[in-house]
């Protein structure tokens, strides 16, 4: 199965790449209907992200720098989950960079009084496009983030912005009023905040942001 995989990877990452010199040898297809859920996946987190390296499967491969797998602890009780990673994340292979990216690890660390190794971090995709990355895009790489939660088993997901709200509970135009109250996804305890990224435009919501994280740390000491 795995070099039957290998392959068909190495054909899909052959064809984008002579599509962008403008070749073309048939009809445009959708490449976004391809899921991870078309087969099995590893039960191992390192098995997992040599998977996600060697992804094809939707159209953020084609101009992605790296892939974003994971970060932190796979011990783990509480996993944050963003919505795809910055262009810094992007163009340097690392989570926590970038001005998102640091306002992210100084609320772990200023609020919850732990490491940001301590927790575990990942994204609805774990690739950059050049644009947002769309609710297919989050299809496809769904299994992907669905057997980290599998493996690493949170007792707490925090939904970091709205769009991973949207996505893990299936719902639009709730997100403020369920912003910050604990709801569940699976058997896991679920909080959504406000992204870094909302928060560096909007600045008056820190304030808000914080007593969201402390109630966080509340439910994490109680786990």
């Amino acid at each position: 199965w795995s070099m039957t995989n290998k392959v068909k990877n190495q054909v899909l990452k052959y064809l984008y790449n002579q599509k962008l010199f403008g070749i073309k040898y048939h009809s445009d297809l959708n490449i976004n209907f391809y899921s991870s859920c078309d087969f099995a996946l590893p039960n191992s987190l390192e098995e997992l992200k040599k998977s996600v390296t060697n992804c094809y499967l939707c159209d953020l491969s084609k101009t992605r720098k790296h892939t974003l797998f994971g970060y932190g602890s796979q011990n783990s009780k509480i996993m944050f989950i963003c919505d795809e990673p910055s262009k810094s994340e992007d163009d340097l292979g690392s989570f926590f960079v970038g001005n998102s990216g640091d306002m992210l690890a100084k609320m772990i660390e200023g609020s919850l009084k732990i490491k940001k190794e301590e927790v575990y971090t990942t994204n609805l995709v774990k690739c950059r496009g050049t644009k947002e990355a769309s609710f297919q895009n989050f299809e496809s790489c769904n299994c992907y983030l669905l057997k980290q939660i599998e493996v690493i088993k949170p007792k707490i997901i925090v939904a970091v912005g709205e769009r991973v709200h949207d996505y893990l509970l299936k719902t639009s135009g709730e997100f403020l009023k369920n912003r910050g109250k604990v709801l569940s996804f699976n058997s896991a305890i679920l909080v959504p905040i406000f992204s870094p990224l909302y928060l560096l435009k909007n600045p008056s919501l820190k304030k808000d942001t914080y007593l969201d994280m402390l109630k966080i740390k509340n439910l994490y000491e109680e786990s």
